[in-house]
C-alpha cells in the first residue's frame, strides 16, 4: 500500500489568518491511495481536466486508472472532479450519503424556484451514484469516522509497517487548525467535531487535512 498527494487544498478564506475577504477558491486536497488492484483517488476537488493533469504529473496515471474515488464529505469543493471517474466507482460513508440525501429531499420538497428545483434534482441524482464505502476499502485501507463538520464526515486509516496515516478531510482542515485544536467553521456540529478532531490526534501519526499539505502530528516524538 502506498499514498501520495495529489493536490494540496486551500480554503477560500483561512479564518485563523485574521483573512476577511475571500481570496481564492476553495477546493480539497486530493490523495491518491493504492492497494492491491485498487487505485483510491480521495477528493478530487479541482475541476477534471486539472485533476486529470495533476494525477498524470504526480503519480503517472491516466484517469482510468482509478478504481475507486472517495469522498470524505460530499461537500462541492471535495468533488468537482468527478466527471473524470464516470468509469470508477463512487463511494463515501453511508451515513454521509444518507444524511445529505435526507437534507436535499427536503430542499427539494420545499423549493418553489424552478431553477433551485432543478440544481437540486441533478445533486440528488449525483447522490444516488455514490454507494455507501465498505468499512475496508482495500488491504491497510479502512473508514474512520470522523462526524462533526458533516454528519457523516469520514476519513481513510492508512496502516504501515509501523504508523498510521488518517486522509481527514476536513476534521482536519491546515497545519494551524492541528496546531491550535481548532474546528472548521461552519461545522455542523461543533462538540462532534471537536471529538473528531481529537481522535485524529490519538490515532495519526500522519495527518492529511482537508486543505492542506501532509503534516507529521506534532503530539508524537520525531521518527
Amino acid at each position: 500500500m502506498d499514498f501520495r498527494v495529489i493536490s494540496i487544498g486551500s480554503l477560500s478564506s483561512h479564518e485563523l489568518w485574521q483573512e476577511q475577504v475571500e481570496p481564492r477558491t476553495a477546493h480539497a486536497t486530493t490523495t491518491l491511495v493504492r492497494s492491491g488492484d485498487r487505485v483510491i483517488l480521495v477528493d478530487p476537488g479541482l475541476p477534471a481536466e486539472v485533476v486529470i493533469a495533476r494525477l498524470a504529473e504526480r503519480a503517472g496515471l491516466a484517469a482510468g486508472a482509478v478504481t475507486d474515488v472517495f469522498l470524505t464529505n460530499f461537500r462541492p469543493v471535495h468533488r468537482r472532479g468527478l466527471s473524470a471517474f464516470e468509469h470508477a466507482n463512487w463511494l463515501t460513508s453511508e451515513m454521509e450519503r444518507e444524511s445529505i440525501g435526507c437534507q436535499l429531499v427536503e430542499a427539494h420538497r420545499q423549493q418553489e424556484d424552478a431553477e433551485i428545483k432543478g440544481m437540486l434534482e441533478q445533486e440528488i441524482a449525483m447522490l444516488k451514484r455514490f454507494k455507501a464505502a465498505p468499512d475496508r476499502l482495500a488491504d491497510q485501507v479502512d473508514l474512520f469516522p470522523l462526524s462533526g463538520f458533516t454528519p457523516g464526515t469520514c476519513g481513510l486509516l492508512l496502516s504501515h509497517l509501523n504508523a498510521t496515516t488518517l486522509i481527514a478531510g476536513d476534521a482536519v482542515a491546515t497545519s494551524e487548525h492541528l496546531e491550535q485544536g481548532r474546528v472548521l467553521r461552519g461545522a455542523a456540529d461543533a462538540a462532534q467535531a471537536r471529538e473528531s478532531l481529537s481522535e485524529a490526534i490519538e490515532i495519526a501519526d500522519v495527518i492529511v487535512p482537508g486543505h492542506d499539505n501532509m503534516l507529521l502530528n506534532p503530539t508524537r516524538r520525531s521518527w
